[in-house]
C-alpha cells in the first residue's frame, strides 16, 4: 500500500513487515518487535510481501537479501517504487561490499548481517522512520500544501528565519544556533536540514547533556566488538546514521573537553574512528551545533575549545527569546490551541482579551515551550469554549499570594511588573526555578519538567544561581 498520509498524522503504533525464508528468524525478530512497540507483519518471499504490503499501512521494512531462490534486492527496488520514503533495512548472512553498495543504490536505509543485534536495529529503525518522517514532510512543502511550524511576525524571528533560509542552500557550512532553553534550537535546526540538499537524507539529534560522558563517544562514533566490557556487539554510531545527512548536537556547551578533541578531528578531517577501532571512517555530515549558553565566555574561561568554538561558529544564528517576540505570542498561542484542539477532537476555543494581555505581559522564561505547555495544560484541565485569565497557571496573572511570593513580587493581587519596572533576567529564573520547587515540593526531577528543562540543565541553573542547598526531594526518599 503506497502511504498517503501527511507529516501530521500518527499512528498508535508502528507497523514492521519482517520479509525472511528463515521462520525462526521471522519469529525472533517480530516477538523483539512487539516489544519494541511495533506491529510485526510476516512474510517469507516476495510475493508473500507484496500482498502484506497491500493489507497494512506498512512503515518500515527488515529484508533478507536471500530469500531462497528470490533476490532480495529486486523485492527491494519494487518497494521503493511502491514507496519512495519506504524505510528498508537489508539483512545478510553472507555480505560483500558490492551487496551492499547495490542495496544503498537501490534505496535500503541500512545494511546489516544476520542475526542483526536487535539492540542495534532498534537505533536503525527509530533513524530510518524518522528520516521517513521528514522526506514526506518535505514533500509536502515542495507541494505547497503547508509550512512547517516556524510561526512568527517579528523582526528578529524573521532574521533568523532569513539566515536559515540561506545557508540551507549550501548543503554543507557549519551552523551554531544559539538561544536560550525552549527557543526553538531544534526546530530551527529540523527546518535548516529540511531546506537543504540533505533533505532526502537522515537527520540525526543529539542532546550532548543527557547523556553520561563515558556513553556519548560511542553513541557519537560507534565502537568494535570488545572495545570495553558491555561492547558484545559492533555498533554503528550516529555520525554513521548522520552520513549524507545532518547531525544536530543540541547543547554542545554541554560536551567533556576530551570529545570536544575529537569532534574537532571530525569537522576538519570529516572522518572519526570507532572506539576501540584502528582504521578512520570516512563521513559526509552537516554539523548543526546548539547552545544556550555563552561560548565565547565558556572558551575565555577555559571550559570549551577556541578552536572548536570557531570551527562551529561558521554561521552563527541567533533565536530570540519569546519576551523579545511579543507579537509572536498570539500567533503562536492560537497555533498551539488549534493544535491541541485537533488531537483532542474538538472546536479550538476562544482565547480571551485579558488573557492574552496577561500571556502578553509574562516574561516566558521558558519561551515557546513554555507557552506550548500552558496551552496544552489550559486545554487539558480548565478550558472548554473560552480560555480566561483565571484559567492561567497563577505565575502568568499574578492573582494569588503564591505566585507573589514565588516571584519575590509585592502583596498579593499587586501587578508583578509594574509599569516602568523591568526585572533582570536572572531575578526572573531564579523566580521561575523557586516558584517550580514550591510547586513540586523540592522535587527536582518533576520541577525540571514543568520547567520545560533538563534535570541537569535545572541543576546547573540552582549552582548558577547559587540556590543549591544539596537537598533534593526526589533523591532523598520519603521523609
Amino acid at each position: 500500500m503506497v502511504r498517503g498520509d501527511t507529516p501530521t498524522q500518527t499512528q498508535a503504533a508502528r507497523t514492521l513487515l519482517i520479509v525472511d525464508d528463515e521462520k525462526s528468524l521471522r519469529f525472533s525478530i517480530g516477538e523483539w518487535a512487539r516489544d519494541a512497540g511495533f506491529r510485526p507483519v510476516e512474510a517469507a518471499s516476495g510475493r508473500e510481501a507484496l500482498e502484506r504490503m497491500a493489507e497494512h499501512d506498512v512503515d518500515a521494512v527488515v529484508l533478507d537479501l536471500k530469500l531462497g531462490d528470490e533476490d532480495g534486492l529486486q523485492l527491494l527496488a519494487r518497494l521503493r517504487e511502491a514507496d519512495p520514503s519506504l524505510p528498508v533495512i537489508m539483512l545478510t548472512g553472507h555480505g560483500t561490499v558490492e551487496h551492499a553498495v547495490k542495496a544503498t543504490r537501490l534505496g535500503a536505509y541500512d545494511f546489516m548481517l544476520k542475526p542483526p543485534d536487535l539492540e542495534h536495529l532498534q537505533i536503525v529503525l527509530t533513524r530510518a522512520l524518522e528520516h521517513a518522517r521528514l522526506r514526506r514532510e518535505v514533500d509536502h512543502l515542495r507541494g505547497g500544501a503547508g509550512a512547517m511550524s516556524m510561526l512568527g511576525e517579528s523582526a528578529g524571528f524573521r532574521r533568523a528565519i532569513q539566515q536559515l533560509d540561506k545557508v540551507a542552500k549550501s548543503g554543507a557550512a557549519t551552523v551554531l544556533i544559539q538561544g536560550e532553553t525552549g527557543s526553538g534550537k531544534e526546530l530551527m535546526a529540523r527546518y535548516l536540514h529540511a531546506r537543504s540538499p540533505r533533505a532526502a537524507a537522515a537527520f540525526v539529534d543529539l542532546n550532548c547533556s543527557a547523556i553520561p560522558e563515558q556513553l556519548l563517544e560511542s553513541q557519537l562514533f560507534g565502537h568494535e566488538k570488545g572495545a570495553f566490557t558491555d561492547a558484545k556487539h559492533f555498533r554503528k554510531g550516529l555520525f554513521d546514521l548522520a552520513d549524507q545527512g545532518t547531525l544536530f548536537l543540541d547543547e554542545i556547551g554541554e560536551m567533556a573537553p576530551q570529545l570536544q578533541s575529537k569532534l574537532l578531528r571530525v569537522l576538519e578531517t570529516r572522518s572519526f574512528r570507532r572506539v576501540g577501532g584502528h582504521a578512520d571512517v570516512s563521513v559526509d555530515v552537516r554539523i548543526v551545533a546548539a547552545t544556550h549558553r555563552d561560548l565565547k565566555q565558556q572558551v575565555a574561561d577555559g571550559r570549551f575549545r577556541e578552536d572548536l568554538y570557531f570551527r562551529l561558529n561558521v554561521v552563527p544564528i541567533a533565536m530570540p527569546p519569546l519576551r523579545e517576540r511579543r507579537e509572536d505570542i498570539a500567533l503562536l498561542a492560537g497555533h498551539f490551541i488549534a493544535r491541541f484542539a485537533a488531537e483532542m477532537g474538538r472546536t479550538p476555543a476562544r482565547l480571551d482579551p485579558v488573557a492574552l494581555r496577561a500571556m502578553n505581559e509574562y516574561p516566558w522564561p521558558g519561551n515557546v515551550r513554555e507557552l506550548k505547555n500552558v496551552i496544552e495544560r489550559v486545554l487539558l484541565l480548565e478550558a472548554e469554549d473560552e480560555i480566561r485569565a483565571e484559567h492561567l497557571p497563577a505565575e502568568l496573572t499574578g492573582l494569588t499570594p503564591a505566585a507573589g511570593a514565588a516571584r519575590g513580587a509585592a502583596p498579593s493581587g499587586a501587578a508583578p511588573f509594574p509599569p516602568g519596572v523591568v526585572r533582570p533576567l536572572v531575578e526572573i529564573e531564579q523566580m521561575a526555578i523557586t516558584h517550580a520547587l514550591e510547586v513540586c515540593s523540592g522535587n527536582k526531577t518533576r520541577a525540571a519538567q514543568m520547567l520545560g528543562i533538563s534535570r541537569q540543565t535545572l541543576r546547573t541553573k540552582l549552582k548558577e544561581l547559587r540556590m543549591d542547598d544539596g537537598a533534593d526531594a526526589d533523591e532523598a526518599g520519603p521523609a
